[in-house]
């Protein structure tokens, strides 16, 4: 049975890490899944998995967002200086209202889980309801970068500190799709179980390493990632399952 033979036996959740800029990547290769007609019921995601998952479930194509990635400049998003992080954060989330067309987590056409990290609590805390862009803009708040976000639960920062896989909102038993970005963070300790692949039952991994380093001063080098995504992509849904 190839990969893709199994996505498609039965529903399956589609979890997606953070990485950073990695969100370049994960549009790549949900573009294939889009191509394919290989749709999960349920998408969890972390930082730059949120975003890519948040604005996909709420109605967009791969083809829109990666219109946005493509034409996205550094003045769009950068206005510093914000008090929490080096960027307010207004910009940004001008560029999430402009493209996300619906407000709430329980109007997205598929199950949505969004990671963030609660500075408050010293935990991961799930956006599975309530407002779309706040969750994503929470998850993706890397610190020291944006500010966070400010509610009356807690101030919410990058769901990659404590979920970098996105896991955590999923079940025993769930079938899962996970695309794991591989980080090359320099303050990430080499054994740190974050940057561990996870294993279990029922679960099946496509981890990307050596994609072109995206940042905020590289963004050219993002269309790279996304076609070297998709290739790879295409590539691992015809393997077969050992």
């Amino acid at each position: 049975m190839k990969v893709k033979d199994w996505l498609r036996e039965e529903p399956f959740t589609l979890s997606l890490s953070s990485g950073f800029f990695g969100f370049f990547a994960h549009a790549g290769f949900l573009s294939v899944l889009e191509e394919e007609k290989i749709l999960p019921k349920k998408i969890t995601g972390s930082s730059a998995g949120a975003l890519i998952g948040g604005i996909w479930a709420s109605g967009c194509s791969t083809i829109t967002i990666k219109e946005l990635l493509f034409s996205i400049r550094r003045d769009d998003f950068f206005d510093p200086i914000g008090f929490g992080g080096y960027l307010r954060g207004d910009k940004y989330k001008k560029l999430l209202n402009d493209i996300i067309p619906i407000n709430r987590i329980e109007d997205c056409r598929v199950e949505l889980s969004i990671s963030a990290y609660n500075l408050l609590k010293g935990k991961t805390e799930i956006f599975n309801s309530g407002d779309l862009l706040d969750a994503i803009y929470a998850s993706t708040a890397v610190p020291f970068m944006f500010q966070p976000l400010y509610t009356k639960k807690g101030i919410f920062f990058d769901g990659g500190i404590k979920d970098r896989s996105s896991l955590e909102s999923t079940s025993t038993g769930e079938r899962i799709f996970y695309h794991h970005l591989k980080s090359h963070s320099l303050w990430r300790r080499k054994n740190s179980k974050s940057l561990k692949i996870p294993k279990q039952n029922n679960l099946i991994t496509l981890a990307m390493d050596n994609l072109p380093r995206v940042t905020p001063y590289k963004l050219s080098k993002g269309k790279d990632a996304f076609y070297m995504a998709r290739e790879r992509t295409k590539e691992f849904l015809g393997q077969s399952l050992i």
